[in-house]
């Protein structure tokens, strides 16, 4: 389906907001604050403080992860009449790791115009302070808040070759890296922490370095580590190999093949009939 020209229609605008120095928000972004009829929002009073801050008055909805769905009707009212919506998260760019999906969703569905502004995002200045490979590079957000669950996360990591972004809560961030200390080794790593802000800090070393930091460690935190550099790890085995060892860490053969087929750039009919046929095992 291809997205009609903007003029004269209802809009939906997807508008970052400042991660911490408000200074950040571009100028494009306050002319369409100004623009929008109604805000869906991740927390009224978060974007209250933003709008005030501007002297702009809005009328806010919230919309978060617990009450998205229940929005629909609402939001879909506002578009009905041909206006335009806009829907900011707390800090950063939506839907990355924040509320937006659905309502974007439920929009694209119904035919109504989608855009995205460019601008803040926490993970673009953790990712270029780092000092780690910047591309490839495999955005993963959070991980999950269990520690069982996490922990079987970060073992599905282990092989892959990239900078890997995460996301990370200052009550999660020792257990998290001790856990990773545990599967993936001592890798290099990097914490940039309450970007933008007064107290940004940034972290660079190994995961046991860094370690010593942590009991103190509070605010905004982005976790970046470094792919797995062995030369005899997956990307330098055969497929066959590959495959099998993801479906020894616990991985079904269709989802190994797939997880396979994307971190080597091949097709998964190709790494299939590899598998499956034992034809000559390309590395």
């Amino acid at each position: 389906m291809i997205q009609n020209s903007y003029q004269n229609e209802a809009i939906v605008y997807l508008i970052p907001t400042p991660i911490g120095n408000l200074d950040d928000i571009t100028i494009r972004a306050i002319e369409v604050l100004k623009k929008v009829d109604v805000i869906f929002c991740e927390d009224t009073r978060v974007t209250s403080l933003l709008l005030n801050h501007l002297n702009l008055k809005k009328k806010l909805y919230s919309s978060h992860k617990f009450n998205e769905e229940k929005n629909e009707s609402r939001f879909l009212s506002y578009l009905e009449e041909g206006k335009c919506v806009g829907i900011v998260s707390d800090r950063g760019t939506p839907i990355i790791s924040d509320p937006g999906y659905f309502l974007v969703q439920t929009a694209i569905k119904h035919g109504y115009a989608v855009v995205g502004l460019p601008g803040p995002t926490a993970f673009v200045p953790a990712l270029i302070m780092s000092g780690l490979d910047p591309q490839p590079f495999y955005f993963y957000g959070f991980l999950h808040n269990k520690d069982s669950k996490r922990k079987e996360e970060i073992k599905q990591l282990k092989n892959f070759p990239h900078t890997i972004i995460f996301y990370e809560a200052p009550h999660r961030i020792s257990k998290t890296l001790q856990q990773m200390y545990e599967i993936l080794g001592n890798r290099h790593i990097c914490i940039a922490r309450e970007i933008s802000k007064k107290f940004e800090t940034i972290y660079r070393g190994t995961i046991s370095e860094i370690l010593t930091y942590i009991p103190d460690m509070k605010g905004e935190i982005v976790l970046l580590v470094e792919g797995n550099k062995n030369p005899e790890t997956a990307m330098t085995i055969g497929m066959i190999e590959h495959v099998n060892l993801y479906i020894k860490e616990g991985l079904s053969t269709m989802d190994a093949i797939k997880k396979v087929s994307k971190e080597r750039g091949v097709s998964k009919n190709e790494v299939y009939q590899v598998y499956h046929n034992k034809k000559e095992d390309p590395k």
